[in-house]
């Protein structure tokens, strides 16, 4: 049963789907992938989201860019844990319409937000939400966050020794 849903809102975001499945198959985490627009197959959307804890999802991950409405439609769909990337690639405004989009939620229906094109953060949040409830990955992502340190504390030697 596949844990993670991600959707995106045309196959122009096929790139920002590419650093979130990266995250995903490096810690083993099962996660669907659709491309169901919000404004153009609204009721495939619904249905999708709808069905989607019978499939085990626990958490969304909305990939849309310009106007951006996906994350928002999924939440108004369902209480589980949605997060927005907001996608530049096609925008002449580099995604902050997007962003704008995502981040302006009415009251009541939350969609968290991450940057521009961020979707290696998107599946990190992912999966530190699924994290509350799964001890394993809880300590997969805590030996990842000390693989980051490491990762600095060496590009930090290696440039003192230029």
């Amino acid at each position: 049963m596949s844990k993670i849903a991600v959707v995106l809102g045309s196959s122009s975001d096929r790139d920002v789907f590419e650093s979130i499945a990266l995250i995903l198959d490096h810690f083993g985490v099962s996660y669907e992938k659709r491309i169901l627009s919000a404004h153009r197959a609204p009721d495939l959307l619904r249905d999708y989201v709808h069905d989607a804890g019978e499939r085990g999802v626990k958490v969304f991950i909305g990939v849309a860019g310009m106007a951006a409405a996906l994350p928002g439609a999924i939440a108004s769909h369902t209480t589980k844990p949605v997060i927005g990337v907001p996608a530049g690639t096609k925008s002449t405004l580099g995604g902050l319409d997007a962003l704008f989009s995502i981040v302006q939620m009415p009251p009541g229906i939350p969609v968290a937000a991450v940057s521009v094109n961020g979707g290696k953060n998107a599946a990190l949040l992912a999966l530190e939400i699924l994290g509350l409830s799964d001890k394993s990955l809880e300590e997969r992502m805590d030996d990842y966050r000390k693989s980051q340190v490491e990762k600095v504390v060496e590009g930090d030697r290696a440039f003192r020794e230029e």
